[in-house]
């Protein structure tokens, strides 16, 4: 995303204004991401007892999960740590004064996640590959939304670059709602949980599909929904 007020070819680009309830959703999604991130950490710096027990012994379902993630702390770490620098820029990008009056800022905040990302999207490939909780499942939506992920980041770059600022706001748009993706399959796992009718291995990779498809639909329909004023302004 850029200036509000910056020049397109073939008119003006005039940014719509981003309403609360997207403001909530995303101070709420990047808060759960931020809170899980910083709860693994803790547990693989001071893992529980029962998380560094022996893979026989009998353990509850979050210590089998916490397990999973010790036997690969490097590369969890990988993904983790610019993951949450990530969530921790990612909503100035949505604030209308710092996009209208420090354009600048904007600019190296944006670039600043367009690197970010692809380090989350390629951790994200390389655990889905080594530590899928949910076997083939989980596996095939995390590579196929890290593969999105590094397509809509190369592809909302390029158009900022050609100064075609209405097809970058929509790709990173696109970007951000797969990495809100990951904080929405929190609260889905916590469903899955509470029921406790199904193991984590069996449920893992279902709530990973719900929790990208559902943060990348959404931003589509915003998406949609704003590119009728987009282009009218464009027009005008």
């Amino acid at each position: 995303m850029t200036n509000i007020e910056t020049p397109i070819p073939g008119g003006s680009f005039v940014q719509p204004e981003t309403p609360r309830w997207v403001w909530t959703a995303v101070i709420l999604l990047s808060l759960i991401g931020l809170a899980a991130a910083t709860r693994r950490a803790v547990v693989l710096i001071h893992p529980t007892p029962t998380a560094a027990a022996a893979p026989n012994a009998p353990q509850n379902p979050a210590a089998q999960l916490d397990r999973g993630f010790l036997q690969h702390r490097l590369r969890t770490f990988a993904h983790i740590v610019p993951a949450t620098i990530y969530l921790l820029l990612l909503p100035f990008q949505l604030i209308r004064r710092i996009r209208t009056r420090h354009p600048h800022f904007h600019r190296w905040n944006g670039r600043i996640l367009v690197v970010l990302g692809i380090f989350v999207a390629m951790s994200a490939l390389a655990l889905s590959r080594t530590n899928s909780i949910g076997g083939v499942n989980e596996a095939a939506a995390t590579t196929l939304y890290a593969l999105l992920l590094l397509w809509f980041l190369v592809a909302g770059f390029r158009s900022a670059r050609g100064r075609d600022f209405s097809a970058h706001r929509e790709w990173m748009l696109r970007a951000y709602g797969v990495t809100l993706g990951i904080a929405t399959t929190r609260p889905i796992v916590g469903i899955f949980f509470a029921t406790r009718k199904l193991s984590p291995p069996e449920f893992f990779g279902t709530a990973f599909w719900l929790g990208f498809t559902l943060t990348l639909i959404a931003a589509e329909v915003r998406i949609h929904t704003t590119r009728a004023s987009v282009m009218e302004d464009r027009r005008v």
